[in-house]
């Protein structure tokens, strides 16, 4: 799952919620001896990337796509799932979405010393350009797109992927339908003790 979704099923503290961003925005050295609260939202985001990579309903939605994007499937469908969370938002927070990411924003900065230098500069972006609200749009998301492809080493048309996307709504739409409930249920479930 991407960010919105990582976010949305961590505990509702900061340092957990930060951890459970960190593994997707900084170096596996980097998250060494951090804090025993972000290490708990760290082993969090594993687990969630383990059951999601895992489940049936997300690698039929990665078969969605066809052969042409099956490489980068995860990563598409991870942010296709997060749209639909972004659209479908107060079906499954108390919160809403401006409030929970101006909290999350907020976080960024109270915690800052606490955190990996090669963090500031990503979460500086997220915040900057409100990307966590963003996902909704599926213009916005086609920007979010264009900047991920620049990550890779060689280009990678992520874009191209938005017209499958409109093509087969519906059935992303269902696939995450039946999809996050289970991934919410086994984040609910699964404890991330305090290591010694």
């Amino acid at each position: 799952m991407n960010w919105l979704a990582h976010l949305l099923l961590s505990e509702p503290t900061p340092a957990f919620r930060i951890g459970n961003l960190l593994p997707d925005l900084v170096s596996i050295s980097a998250l060494t001896g951090l804090a025993p609260e972000y290490q708990r939202g760290i082993r969090q985001h594993r687990r969630i990337d383990a059951y999601t990579d895992a489940h049936p309903v997300f690698r039929r939605s990665i078969q969605r796509l066809g052969p042409q994007f099956r490489r980068v499937g995860g990563i598409l469908v991870d942010m296709f799932y997060d749209h639909f969370l972004s659209c479908e938002w107060q079906r499954y927070a108390t919160k809403s979405l401006p409030d929970f990411t101006a909290e999350v924003y907020a976080s960024f900065e109270t915690h800052r010393t606490e955190i990996p230098v090669e963090a500031h500069q990503p979460l500086e972006w997220m915040k900057r350009g409100n990307w966590l609200c963003s996902y909704g749009d599926v213009q916005d998301l086609s920007h979010t797109l264009v900047r991920m492809s620049r990550r890779f080493r060689r280009p990678v048309d992520l874009v191209g992927s938005v017209v499958i996307l409109e093509r087969e709504y519906a059935g992303f739409s269902d696939d995450f339908a039946a999809f996050f409930p289970d991934l919410r249920e086994h984040a609910e479930r699964v404890e991330c003790p305090v290591s010694a």
